[in-house]
């Protein structure tokens, strides 16, 4: 049998994202944070086993905008696209496709001995490189994920390598190859990447760089549930990802474990929502949401004195003035009656 160190060592990948079976695997790296960072990430899948969709095939993700797909040894480019995004994917990303299936097949004999049926099985590698703010190469992380858990991860930070391994596999197994590939890391799939991102930051600045102001709004509605009332904020229709949005309740911002929601969701023309919401009773305090976003050159403030409030004390007018006309016309009929 191979070692895990084995099929890491292999010159070959390919890779994909499936809509069905997939593994989904949490890698504790986050989107870049800075204004002029950017990532490149791929995304591989390999499925062992009879199911309607490809065996391998990988996305590759610049930031959070997909700039191409590769499968069957095909390099198909996404989104806003030129001529010159058929030259990236046809050489470097053919590559390190190759790499990756290899990888895979290694994979499935290692993690497979002790299952021979014919069940269906999904692996997963997430590669993702980064770009600094000063266009100086960052970190990079290379994470595996076999049955819906991840199985190892191969870290490159400042020159350092961290590599933990989460399945049983004995490390005396894993040594005597590592260090060589490790070496191979470093000076081949690395600057790899790095190009790769740097070649795709060049065709795609414009779509990278462009910033949408988010649409705010703040509302106050019946609770049907509680009988009291929820608070929300909405943010919608920005880019880039990155935004704070918070809850104020008399100028003070609302503690995080009094909030609802606040998870970061995609909208279907790329820009994105959050949503954080409040249970309140009928009380008198003051509400009111800010935004912080790179689109916007100050931090937006939204009061809640205004449609919410005003839309509940229209009602009640047009209420009491709908039962105030409605005596009139009763005690009109009765005189009318009695004539």
């Amino acid at each position: 049998m191979c070692s895990l160190a084995e099929y890491l060592k292999t010159k070959s990948m390919q890779c994909k994202w499936t809509q069905s079976y997939v593994l989904v695997f949490l890698l504790a790296l986050s989107l870049p944070s800075s204004d002029g960072s950017h990532s490149l990430w791929l995304l591989s899948t390999y499925i062992c086993g009879k199911t309607q969709f490809p065996k391998f095939s990988c996305t590759i993700t610049l930031d959070d905008i997909t700039v191409g797909y590769h499968h069957s040894n095909t390099y198909i480019p996404r989104g806003n696209t030129t001529n010159e995004d058929d030259v990236i994917g046809s050489d470097y990303i053919k590559y390190i496709s190759d790499y990756m299936y290899d990888s895979f097949l290694r994979r499935v004999a290692l993690l497979r001995q002790d299952n021979q049926n014919d069940s269906l099985d999904v692996y997963q590698t997430l590669a993702v490189c980064e770009l600094l703010d000063s266009d100086k190469p960052g970190k990079m992380i290379v994470a595996d994920a076999a049955r819906g858990s991840t199985t190892d991860e191969l870290s490159y930070i400042n020159n350092t390598f961290t590599y933990n391994v989460t399945v049983n596999i004995k490390q005396e197994l894993i040594k005597p190859d590592l260090e060589e590939f490790k070496q191979e890391f470093e000076n081949t799939f690395y600057p790899v990447c790095i190009t790769i991102l740097r070649n795709y930051l060049k065709k795609r600045r414009d779509q990278i760089n462009r910033k949408i102001k988010p649409n705010i709004t703040l509302t106050q509605k019946a609770n049907s549930d509680s009988g009291g009332f929820r608070v929300s904020c909405l943010a919608t229709g920005f880019y880039p990802r990155h935004i704070n949005l918070t809850l104020f309740r008399d100028g003070q911002p609302v503690s995080d474990h009094e909030i609802t929601g606040g998870d970061l969701l995609p909208n279907g023309d790329g820009t994105y929502q959050m949503r954080k919401s409040l249970e309140i009773s009928a009380d008198k305090h003051k509400y009111s949401c800010s935004a912080t976003h790179l689109s916007l050159d100050n931090k937006l403030i939204i009061e809640l004195d205004e449609p919410s409030r005003r839309r509940i004390g229209v009602f009640v007018a047009v209420l009491l003035l709908v039962c105030a006309i409605s005596v009139i016309l009763a005690v009109v009929c009765l005189r009318k009656g009695r004539l």
